[in-house]
């Protein structure tokens, strides 16, 4: 796998839930239920001498912290967080899939040019690390090396009307983007081919990619499969791509997502991320 883009890869989450409402009954053994004597009070016109201080219960939850710069790279993830012999690397944000890079052929979309433009958009996302746009709020990057393998993840802050819109975009893809040829350097021709891919039940929105690139590297034919997942909570997003040469890596991409999106919330929340990873079902 080649070296990839200098940017994050992109993520994020969280509306809250309001609080319940008071219910009245007929008949009850107490618990803050209306009696009937109190029913007949209030549609004579009578108040209750306690109704000043009734109050619902179950009042909204206070709202999340904004992402801070300490807080995004506070979230990142750790080689404590994966299984599997992953190295943490200083130079991730260098890293460029060469095979990424290519046109793509007008031709295979006859019937919605439009369609190429987002194949196209996507090609250069997974190149740039800009699946989910750019940041408007703070960013900070990690990758991971195993064997030949990458994993790279972003957390970052975003536009929330923004990171909605791109979320809605990539599940768009498997079919907008099904399969498709763009050309590289020198007329090499490549086969794109985007699939949905599943993502864990976490955060408040989610999206997944698995992405293979046939063509050649290296003098010889070479397959390049890379699985992207993407989280949002609340207005920060968790990005996570695996993969390379030797295929894709659903496991650790899906182990990656649980505990980075856990450590999202865990500063939004005002806390600090625990130094061990989070056992999660």
């Amino acid at each position: 796998m080649s070296r990839r883009p200098s940017h994050p890869v992109r993520l994020l989450a969280s509306a809250l839930a309001a609080g319940a409402l008071l219910t009245t009954a007929a008949c009850s053994d107490g618990g803050g239920s209306q009696s009937a004597s109190d029913t007949a009070a209030e549609e004579a016109g009578v108040a209750r001498p306690d109704a000043a201080k009734r109050t619902p219960t179950g009042s909204p939850s206070a709202s999340p912290a904004t992402l801070t710069e300490a807080g995004a790279k506070a979230a990142l993830l750790t080689e404590a967080d994966l299984e599997g012999g992953w190295n943490q690397v200083q130079d991730a944000g260098k890293w460029r899939d060469r095979l990424l890079v290519g046109e793509v052929d007008v031709a295979d979309f006859l019937t919605a040019k439009s369609s190429a433009t987002d194949c196209q958009a996507l090609l250069d996302a997974l190149y740039g690390d800009g699946l989910l746009g750019d940041p408007s709020g703070p960013s900070a990057l990690t990758g991971f090396e195993q064997g030949d393998s990458r994993l790279l993840e972003q957390v970052a802050g975003y536009d929330r009307g923004g990171l909605d819109a791109r979320m809605k975009w990539l599940r768009t893809l498997p079919d907008t983007c099904d399969e498709f040829t763009a050309t590289g350097a020198g007329g090499a021709k490549r086969t794109v081919q985007v699939t949905e891919a599943s993502v864990p039940e976490v955060g408040d929105a989610r999206a997944g990619l698995r992405v293979s690139v046939q063509g050649d590297a290296d003098g010889g034919p070479a397959t390049l499969t890379l699985d992207v997942a993407a989280v949002r909570v609340d207005t920060s997003a968790v990005t996570v791509m695996g993969g390379g040469l030797d295929g894709g890596q659903t496991d650790s991409v899906e182990q990656a997502v649980r505990q980075g999106t856990e450590r999202l919330k865990t500063v939004l929340d005002g806390g600090t991320p625990s130094p061990q990873p989070t056992t999660m079902d």
